[in-house]
């Protein structure tokens, strides 16, 4: 009996200290689970997105469950952001994704906002447009007075008027952004996006870039078609210093300043303003570099030829000299018609430079040699003045301006006092009628008694 009532509290205290240990055992175990549920917990973090479900709608809020503990609320001032277009296509029970701005407020709740998931989702978006180099078909929505905005992907995207097309820019006349670009508002357009700045907020698009592939092909289909040497209506696209580019059926060629007008001018915009209309004249096509050369002075009359006309191979002319260079000397005969006294056309001798025989300034009797109506050049002698090729012509331009000095008198002489008029009534026979144009001395026999110079003698004698 002794040793099984000593038993009993052996095995009582063996079963106290199995249940300690179970019970031990057990808040390890509700511990261990817990701390796994919290881990397993997915508790949101500021400033990541997440895909949601909407919950409820009111006025005031919108709950959205997350799969945390409480559900979030976009509400205040994030819910002011959406407008009334995008409110009304929220519905109950609809998948969206938001942006966490606090994981637990002061009322314990989740602050969400719909706009700005909707912002970053679209940033991501663009970035991605970039770096795949993707086309975008979009819609013009505004403009500054820089160039264009273009809605993409919710955001408003620049396009700076450089990177306008050229068919737009030719299109876009007036002196302020809006009559350039007010009338392009809805209008679709083509973009490539060209930088993103999501910090700045800053989203740079490009058409030209869009349809570069679409130029170059419609610019080899044109450049196939041209021909030199037609005239084509183009629009004037941009100006440079060097020139213009025209668009002639959808490709631009370039006219150089040089061939914009035969007077001198400065800058295209003298003659010219972008959009204007204007005929030109094709006189290069380069395929292999895919170049187009224009004329717009082609089409106009040369003054230069005109002005050239009264001068002939071979005439004597007066010249002042202008400029001195190694290889000649440049002499300007009228206005702003030069013509050029070649080194070897100075002198009968070797001369090292036309210095040593002409100065600047100095009036010079010079033979024209040379007419070069295309080039716009007249070839002069100074060496041949005296020369005896020329010397039958010479007699025949001296006939010819005595003639027509014979032949002034009677043009002038009706314009002249009653005087005239009478002694051509007091006698209409011919050579009387040329007498005024020789000296006074033969004049005044003819008039006291032709045919008796004695007599005119002894008058003076007296």
């Amino acid at each position: 009996m002794t040793d099984q009532n000593n038993a009993l509290p052996a095995q009582e205290g063996e079963a106290h200290q199995q249940g300690e240990h179970s019970n031990s055992s057990n808040n390890q175990t509700m511990e261990s689970l817990l701390k796994e549920q919290e881990l397993n917990v997915d508790l949101p973090q500021a400033g990541e997105i997440r895909t949601g479900v909407i919950a409820s709608i009111s006025p005031a809020q919108i709950l959205v469950s997350i799969g945390a503990k409480s559900e979030g609320v976009v509400s205040g001032r994030e819910l002011e952001q959406l407008t009334a277009e995008e409110r009304e296509a929220l519905q109950v029970g609809q998948e969206v994704h938001v942006y966490v701005i606090n994981p637990e407020d002061q009322n314990g709740n989740v602050v969400l906002s719909l706009k700005r998931a909707q912002e970053q989702i679209s940033w991501d978006n663009v970035e991605k447009l970039m770096a795949n180099d993707e086309v975008i078909e979009s819609k013009i929505i505004g403009f500054n007075k820089g160039g264009l905005i273009a809605g993409v992907e919710g955001l408003r995207g620049f396009v700076p008027s450089s990177q306008i097309s050229a068919m737009r820019r030719s299109q876009s006349t007036g002196d302020t952004p809006e009559q350039r670009w007010q009338k392009m508002i809805g209008q679709p357009i083509t973009v490539r996006v060209i930088e993103v700045d999501r910090e700045r907020r800053r989203l740079i698009l490009s058409e030209r870039a869009a349809s570069t592939e679409s130029r170059q092909s419609i610019k080899e289909r044109v450049i196939e078609e041209l021909e030199e040497g037609e005239v084509y209506t183009g629009r004037v696209t941009s100006l440079a210093n060097f020139g213009a580019f025209i668009n002639i059926n959808g490709a631009d060629g370039l006219v150089h300043l040089s061939e914009l007008s035969w007077e001198h001018i400065d800058h295209p915009r003298e003659v010219l303003e972008v959009g204007q209309e204007v005929q030109v004249k094709v006189i290069n096509v380069d395929r292999e570099k895919k170049r187009i050369g224009l004329s717009v002075r082609a089409l106009q009359e040369d003054p230069w030829r005109a002005r050239v006309e009264k001068y002939s191979v071979g005439q004597l002319v007066e010249g002042v000299i202008t400029r001195l260079t190694k290889f000649g000397a440049f002499a300007r005969l009228e206005g702003d018609i030069e013509g050029l006294i070649h080194i070897s056309e100075i002198a009968e001798h070797r001369i090292e430079h036309p210095k040593e025989v002409l100065k600047e300034g100095e009036v010079k009797s010079l033979r024209v040699i040379r007419i070069d109506p295309d080039q716009h050049r007249i070839g002069l002698s100074l060496r041949k003045v005296d020369s005896a090729a020329f010397a039958d012509k010479d007699f025949k331009l001296l006939a010819a301006e005595y003639k027509g000095d014979e032949d002034e008198p009677e043009a002038v002489e009706p314009a002249e006092s009653a005087e005239p008029a009478e002694t051509a009534d007091d006698s209409p026979d011919e050579p009387e009628a040329v007498e005024p144009a020789e000296p006074a001395e033969p004049a005044e026999p003819a008039d006291d008694s032709p045919g008796e110079p004695p007599a005119a003698s002894e008058d003076s004698g007296a």
